[in-house]
């Protein structure tokens, strides 16, 4: 009877799923009561996340530092957990983050033995994670990688446009055609979040020669380019042992692509282009 009480009283006055359980709580039997809180323990959805750690101004070795938070208070991918873990529980965890929507490739990070960018990713349903940096890259801190070598590969093979004749019309753009257009499809939607050139063993490797399948996906897409007139020094400048035949068509680089390209697509096409020795 006063079960029923209680459960119209409920109905009646509006409040908060925590205040009910509260008030069932107070008036409930002791048998009665543990099987709310039971119930209460089965809904919380606790998961641990093993974070990388390392400061340079800190003489201990990198470790693996559990965190956890629970699922029910968080956003659905790994970077809602990042940011929770940054903001309620420990402010020093550094990574890199901005759009949040896979456009500016920041937060790329090893999830679970698998590159990829955390604001794509989901949450994995088992009931611990673990998070690391990039791959055989030089760690500046926590998950924080230097890209400066990668950087300065995309740069070496010129990503810009280049001529040798000024446009038919002075001051207007240079047209091509849909056809044309089509065969940058693959290419130009890459975001350079490393992804691929750090799941490739080549590039663990020879990271310092070998341009990796990034850089080469950028290469091919300005061979590819029917408004670019330096094609063939293009070809010839990456025409090396390293930077381009270091490449074994393992296609690591097409699985780790949160863009879904296929780099070692574009890596065939460079070298069906290259002279036939």
């Amino acid at each position: 009877m006063a079960t029923g009480l209680l459960r119209r009283s409920l109905s009646r006055v509006p409040s908060s799923p925590a205040s009910k359980l509260a008030l069932i709580r107070a008036h409930a039997s002791e048998p009665e009561a543990q099987q709310v809180d039971a119930k209460a323990r089965g809904t919380s959805t606790v998961k641990t996340f093993q974070i990388y750690r390392w400061n340079p101004d800190s003489p201990s070795k990198p470790e693996l530092k559990n965190y956890e938070i629970n699922l029910k208070e968080c956003g659905p991918m790994v970077l809602d957990a990042l940011i929770k873990i940054k903001n309620e529980i420990d402010p020093t965890l550094t990574f890199r983050r901005s759009c949040r929507e896979g456009i500016c490739g920041s937060c790329a990070m090893n999830i679970d033995g698998c590159n990829g960018l955390a604001c794509l990713t989901k949450i994995p349903s088992s009931s611990a994670s673990t998070i690391t940096p990039l791959p055989h890259m030089f760690v500046i801190k926590d998950l924080v990688v230097d890209m400066t070598n990668f950087y300065n590969q995309y740069k070496s093979i010129e990503p810009w446009l280049k001529r040798k004749n000024p446009p038919t019309v002075p001051g207007k753009e240079i047209l091509q055609s849909k056809k044309d257009r089509s065969k940058l499809d693959g290419m130009y939607e890459c975001i350079l979040c490393a992804c691929c050139s750090t799941s490739c063993p080549s590039y663990w490797w020879n990271p310092e020669s070998y341009l990796g399948p990034a850089a080469l996906l950028h290469a091919n897409r300005w061979i590819s380019d029917s408004r670019d007139e330096y094609t063939q020094e293009r070809l010839e400048a990456i025409n090396d042992e390293f930077k381009l035949y270091r490449c074994h068509t393992i296609l690591n680089c097409a699985r780790a692509c949160p863009k879904g390209l296929n780099p070692g697509k574009q890596i065939q096409h460079i070298k069906s282009l290259q002279p036939k020795a």
